[in-house]
């Protein structure tokens, strides 16, 4: 059976994570990610094992953006700045797994609660930058766009986030619903959502609270994610209102990218 999180070691990563320094950028610009570019180009037309060579370009990613201020950027282009951030690094476990040859990143020692970065000061890990960092932006959008080496995660974006980060976000929300975020049975009366929804379902039924810790009522979920739907399926979840399901979360290693 593959490794599953303990919830007690997620909670707890999850609130250790709110002692980091909140975002808080002023500037006027962002900056370009070549080096990531290329490493999801081969990414693309290679497959996971491609992260085992690009291991070093990962890494000299990251540190260029140790370089960076990110209080120093645009709100959008720091918000680009930690998720570009964050999924190098899960890019990075990714390569580890598989250069390992085990079945899911969750096997790799300390994978989201092992420093990453430094960033301004501060070591951070993915749980770190994930719930201390991007979630405070108050932007649910984001959870369709981190990615975390998994079958079940969102699928990459083909680039980069970047100067275009409003409607690269929201193509990304209607990409995973699109494609597996959500199916629908009219005839059952069933919406069923990725565990996603589950997880940080207060985020999109709350968002100016992000991040939230109490859970959201699936009515109240399925209605905030109507919005990404394609119109004929808002209708149903808003007159209908099916009842509403979470499927699995399949943790096997894989990376998926548009």
């Amino acid at each position: 059976m593959i490794a599953q999180p303990n919830p007690l070691s997620v909670a707890w990563s999850i609130a250790r994570a709110r002692r980091v320094k909140q975002p808080s950028p002023c500037g006027t610009s962002g900056i370009d990610s070549p080096e990531l570019a290329e490493v999801l180009d081969r990414l693309r037309s290679r497959g996971v094992r491609s992260l085992v060579a690009d291991g070093d370009a990962l890494i000299g990613y990251r540190n260029r953006l140790e370089a960076v201020d990110p209080d120093a950027l645009s709100r959008s282009g720091a918000l680009a700045f930690w998720i570009n951030l964050y999924n190098a690094g899960a890019l990075s476990r990714a390569g580890e797994a598989f250069e390992q040859s085990v079945e899911t990143v969750l096997r790799i020692p300390g994978a989201f609660d092992r420093p990453w970065a430094s960033i301004a000061g501060e070591r951070l890990s993915l749980n770190d930058i994930e719930h201390g960092k991007i979630r405070r932006f108050r932007d649910p959008r984001i959870h369709a766009a981190l990615v975390c080496g998994s079958a079940s995660c969102p699928t990459l974006r083909h680039e980069p986030f970047g100067e275009g980060l409003d409607a690269e976000l929201e193509a990304q929300m209607r990409s995973f619903l699109a494609n597996g975020g959500a199916s629908f049975d009219p005839g059952a009366g069933t919406l069923r959502l990725s565990r996603v929804f589950l997880w940080y379902g207060g985020d999109f039924t709350r968002p100016r609270r992000m991040p939230t810790w109490l859970p959201a009522r699936r009515h109240d979920i399925a209605r905030s994610v109507a919005r990404w739907l394609e119109p004929t399926q808002a209708e149903w979840v808003l007159t209908a209102s099916p009842r509403v399901e979470f499927a699995l979360y399949d943790w096997g290693l894989a990376c998926s990218i548009a």
